[in-house]
């Protein structure tokens, strides 16, 4: 009689196993098959295309190694979920590679996961695959993500024109003053800064807030635009050249928080930091001159504060202008990574 061998089933692996327990719940759009496959499967809707965009955090540089999980998940996703707003995209989804340390256990990913899900949830911005891998380094976390919109419609660098006026969103320089505060213990001292302001200001460092909600005002009104990563003064001086245009910025017009204007009474150097330090992630967009009125009117609408600040030249070049017209000028305009 011949026998007849089965099969046995082959155990799951470490990864999977991490991915189910951990990923899969997040993974709520159909075209990620649940995460039991290689890849995704993604169409944007009818008359749309896709805007795609990466970014990533590395422990010690992007974030500290003590800070929590669970925000320094929600910072991965939102400085991606600002470049898609900057472009005027709605979020549709995103994929995720986790380099992990040994010494990162259950409870750091739980908790990174919960914060994870969380803003997944909150922008209806699902997990749609990704890598999971260890690393003797830091922690590092990579982010592509994916958002829509009618085609044709992306808000570029390269469409600022001659009389636009420059606005931006929220307020400016608070997350590098933040981070000052976590290097240099003895700042808010010299800043006079009280706990509410301190506090404001560690949270800004800490989850940055995207402007999605001003993705379509940006994209009906604005000629272009950008988020502020690392810095007001050399991200929108990147703008200005692609858009082969210069500008003019009131300095005095910035829009600044109770704490960062606290800061720069105490400390007037504090200014370089504002306005080149970066991790703002606001968005600061040209818009024609007749179309601002209703610009700001959108934008109340979506919730989100917007301040003109300067307008667009013919003649090239950025130039920061002081209250008393002095032009400003820094060591750099901005953070490099080189």
């Amino acid at each position: 009689m011949r026998t007849v061998q089965t099969r046995r089933k082959q155990p799951p692996s470490g990864e999977d196993r991490l991915i189910a327990r951990y990923f899969r719940s997040i993974a709520t759009h159909p075209g990620a098959l649940g995460l039991t496959d290689d890849a995704a499967v993604l169409a944007p809707p009818p008359g749309h295309e896709w805007v795609l965009t990466a970014d990533a955090l590395v422990g010690g540089v992007h974030f500290f190694a003590g800070d929590p999980p669970d925000a320094i998940a929600r910072k991965a996703l939102r400085v991606n979920l600002s470049d898609l707003a900057a472009k005027g995209a709605k979020p549709a989804g995103f994929l995720l590679t986790l380099a992990l340390p040994k010494e990162q256990g259950d409870a750091w990913l739980k908790a990174f996961t919960h914060g994870l899900g969380a803003d997944a949830r909150r922008y209806d911005f699902p997990l749609l695959g990704g890598d999971t891998v260890r690393t003797p380094g830091p922690v590092t976390i990579s982010v592509t993500a994916f958002g829509s919109l009618p085609k044709g419609t992306m808000v570029c660098r390269s469409g600022a024109r001659r009389g636009d006026r420059v606005v931006v969103t929220g307020t400016i320089g608070d997350a590098a003053l933040g981070l000052k505060l976590r290097q240099d213990r003895r700042a808010a001292k010299r800043w006079r800064l009280d706990a509410p302001m301190r506090r404001h200001l560690a949270q800004r460092y800490l989850v940055p807030e995207p402007r999605n909600s001003l993705a379509q005002a940006l994209r009906r009104y604005a000629s272009a635009g950008m988020d502020v990563s690392d810095g007001l003064a050399g991200d929108f001086g990147k703008l200005v050249r692609v858009s082969d245009v210069g500008a003019d910025i009131d300095v005095a017009s910035v829009p600044l928080s109770k704490a960062a204007r606290a800061a720069l009474t105490a400390d007037p150097a504090a200014l370089e930091t504002i306005l080149t330090g970066g991790d703002d992630f606001e968005v600061v967009a040209t818009v024609p001159q007749a179309k601002l009125a209703s610009f700001k009117a959108a934008a109340r609408r979506a919730g989100v504060p917007v301040t003109e600040i300067g307008r667009v030249t013919a003649e090239k070049g950025l130039r920061l202008r002081a209250a008393d017209g002095r032009l400003l000028r820094f060591a750099r305009n901005s953070f490099s990574h080189f």
